[in-house]
């Protein structure tokens, strides 16, 4: 007789790391149902899901901030026995400049699901969080028990809220609701098919999409926000980290928690390489993988970067059995095949 598969419910799983992850849970055969809103991303990645595992995932278009159509998703599967929440506003930039927007799409959403959780009976809830709860960290590498630190924007100000909110729906629900906070640093990179990848609607926020449509000519330039930061060359310092081996730390989570393998109600881990990279060092390791000259400018400082951020990944590599296994070549070039595929580049 045939073993059930695990059906997973995945918020945000036509994005850029819901798709990634949402191609890792097919191929460790649990049966993904995916709710995307489509604001940020295109329909067309499901056929890339599908044409890259074989297999389509279940598929309903709709806002998490409609409450009824919440309910009534949760009552359509009454099968899932987990959530992977991916689903939020995640620009920083844009979130200064429009706080409201952020903090009603990723703080009701969230709690729209974990109400319909607790009243569904689904437990366990993976939680993509971010760096951005550290803020200026104190000392780095950053660590899990690194104090949280004002946010340095309303995007990194909802991540915090959302933990707290989960943390405290937990304790008021001990027998019913566990989470995995993991907390990414800097996702980049695409699928080895080149099949799936980063396409952000409109001007990209974050730095390699920018990188890749600069070299393929979609953009003019790439701009560099500031050069006069305390780091050796004086741009920021990120952790990046592919994010296919992103996609695998959920599946790791989301495994532990049906296993009944997570030591507390609410857990939390770090994800990322353990190694600080400037984006100066990006643009020179993207330049010598793909042999692209990038027309690149300085310009003022972007008001809510971090100077430098980077972390301790030794609890997630211990405890999880998980470590991110790309290096930064590889990464960076499976971005530019990506790019490449979209614009038809030979």
């Amino acid at each position: 007789m045939q073993k059930q598969m695990k059906q997973i419910l995945v918020t945000g799983g036509i994005g850029y790391i819901g798709s990634h992850t949402v191609v890792e849970l097919i191929n460790e055969n649990f049966e993904v149902v995916i709710i995307d809103n489509l604001s940020n991303s295109r329909i067309e990645v499901l056929d890339g899901i599908e044409k890259i595992t074989g297999k389509r995932p279940l598929f309903e278009q709709f806002d998490l901030k409609e409450t009824s159509k919440v309910e009534q998703f949760f009552k359509k599967y009454p099968k899932i026995e987990a959530i992977i929440h991916f689903a939020a506003s995640k620009a920083v930039g844009e979130s200064v400049e429009r706080p409201l927007t952020y903090y009603r799409n990723n703080l009701v959403s969230l709690i729209n699901l974990l109400e319909n959780m607790i009243t569904y009976h689904v437990s366990g809830f993976v939680f993509s969080s971010s760096c951005t709860v550290y803020g200026e960290p104190d000392s780095l590498p950053v660590t899990e028990k690194a104090p949280i630190k004002k946010a340095s924007s309303p995007y990194g100000n909802t991540k915090q809220i959302c933990e707290e909110i989960i943390q405290d729906s937990i304790l008021a629900n001990r027998q019913k609701l566990k989470c995995i906070s993991l907390r990414y640093f800097n996702p980049i990179g695409a699928h080895s098919s080149a099949i799936i990848g980063e396409l952000p609607l409109g001007v990209p926020n974050n730095l390699v999409p920018f990188i890749t449509q600069t070299a393929s000519g979609v953009r003019k330039e790439l701009r560099i926000f500031g050069n006069d930061y305390h780091t050796p060359d004086g741009t920021c310092i990120r952790d990046y980290i592919h994010v296919v081996d992103l996609a695998k730390a959920h599946v790791v989570a989301i495994k532990r928690l049906l296993e009944n393998k997570n030591k507390s109600g609410y857990e939390i881990f770090n994800l990322g390489t353990g190694r600080g990279v400037s984006v100066l060092e990006i643009v020179t390791s993207f330049e010598k993988v793909t042999g692209q000259k990038l027309n690149y400018r300085i310009v003022e400082r972007r008001q809510g970067d971090v100077e430098q951020v980077f972390s301790d990944t030794s609890f997630a590599n211990n405890e999880l059995g998980w470590k991110a296994k790309s290096n930064l070549d590889e990464t960076l070039l499976s971005a530019w095949n990506w790019e490449k595929n979209i614009r038809g580049i030979k």
